[in-house]
């Protein structure tokens, strides 16, 4: 019998839908359940966007569209990233994909060859190592733990670049942890990748009008401009619009890898339709007021959900100023047990919260980090302080 290629072999399922679709058969069975678990926003984008689809479909053209994307949107982009600070750029710099996780993959593919060194920093999107082990190249995961605020500093970065990367991959504001990194902290970073032309960065910063606390948002290339040249940044209408569904991912880049992503585009996906097209250009183009409306209701739930977790005894749980997730360290509760079911490890509490409580959270060993535990709060408000309150006694029912 033929036999798969061996790269399947090295696919695994998301962790984080593993746990989702657990709490879904719970659920269905009959359980309460309270879901902090997969990192949707859960909340649906502007009129606007709808009636823009609407008009799309009543003159859909029924033909294929730009490799590179439809000009509407690339121009629509242009506009976003220029009030995020990024200047001189045109629709040769752009590409689009399928959301930013396949734009992500084709990244992978036209950057590194097989073997070649991609360096990022844990806690990480599970996707990271995933893609990496897809196309067969080989991860150097800079470990950033609670005790530095789950950031990656300027002696880890040098250290990870002196053995010449081919790509660095840069997540800000930081899924799982919800970590932003402060103008100062990018500053630092954007000193040392100067000093290796030879290494691409990829900032993956779909979270980036999710910022709290006025801290901004902020990018290497806003400090070092002479970055441009080797750096693409990666954004999506997912968590911004609250359209994860709609599947639409960009990047801003250099224009021979913006080629690369077309072309590579021409021979798979081909083209993103015409109607999610009308749809992704009115969520760029249009009023903003629900995005703006639900980061000052992120920026709330925050503050709830990190209060409780503080509130127990031992849990660590790092300032989260953006994003929609807290990644709390929970390791204080390993060698415990809850109703006679040991706890070893992060995979173990989850296991067991979810079975006893009701509550589904994401085991940090899934993002790099097994002394932690990804929450993600855009549950309905009604859900949250009951969830916290099942995790706070959960935590005093340990043993």
């Amino acid at each position: 019998m033929p036999q798969l290629a061996q790269r399947v072999g090295r696919a695994k399922p998301s962790a984080i839908m593993v746990i989702a679709e657990k709490a879904k058969q719970l659920k269905a069975a009959g359980r309460d359940i309270i879901s902090f678990s997969i990192g949707v926003p859960n909340f649906l984008p502007g009129e606007h966007v709808y009636a823009a689809a609407r008009e799309a479909l009543q003159h859909d053209s029924g033909q294929y569209g730009s490799n590179r994307g439809a000009d509407a949107l690339l121009d629509a982009f242009l506009v976003h990233i220029e009030k995020l600070g990024f200047k001189g750029y045109g629709r040769l710099n752009l590409s689009i994909g399928i959301g930013a996780k396949q734009v992500l993959y084709n990244l992978a593919e036209a950057l590194m060859d097989e073997g070649d060194e991609i360096a990022f920093a844990a806690p990480y999107w599970t996707t990271y190592r995933d893609i990496a082990d897809i196309v067969g190249v080989k991860a150097n995961v800079m470990h950033c733990g609670p005790d530095q605020n789950y950031k990656l500093v300027p002696e880890q970065l040098q250290a990870a670049l002196a053995r010449k990367p081919k790509v660095f991959l840069f997540n800000n504001p930081s899924n799982p942890t919800g970590m932003v990194y402060t103008r100062d902290e990018i500053a630092a970073l954007a000193d040392v990748l100067v000093k290796y032309p030879d290494t691409w960065i990829v900032t993956d910063d779909i979270y980036n009008s999710m910022v709290f606390d006025g801290i901004g948002y902020h990018n290497f290339v806003h400090l070092k401009p002479e970055l441009k040249d080797r750096l693409i940044f990666v954004d999506s209408v997912s968590k911004t619009y609250g359209m994860p569904g709609w599947r639409v991912g960009l990047i801003a880049g250099p224009e021979n890898v913006a080629k690369a992503i077309t072309t590579l585009n021409s021979n798979h996906i081909t083209s993103v339709p015409e109607v999610i097209t009308a749809a992704a250009v009115a969520a760029f183009a249009g009023p903003q007021d629900v995005p703006e409306a639900k980061c000052k209701e992120f920026a709330g739930k925050r503050d709830v959900v990190v209060n409780a977790l503080r509130a127990i005894p031992g849990v660590v749980c790092p300032y989260p100023q953006g994003a929609f997730y807290a990644f709390p360290d929970i390791s204080v509760a390993f060698g415990k047990s809850h109703n006679g079911v040991r706890i070893e490890s992060d995979v173990d509490l989850c296991a067991a919260l979810l079975e006893a409580k009701g509550v589904a959270c994401v085991p940090g060993s899934a993002f790099g980090e097994a002394r932690a535990m990804r929450i993600s709060y855009t549950c309905p408000t009604a859900q949250l302080q009951p969830g916290l309150e099942r995790i706070q006694a959960f935590f005093a029912e340990l043993t």
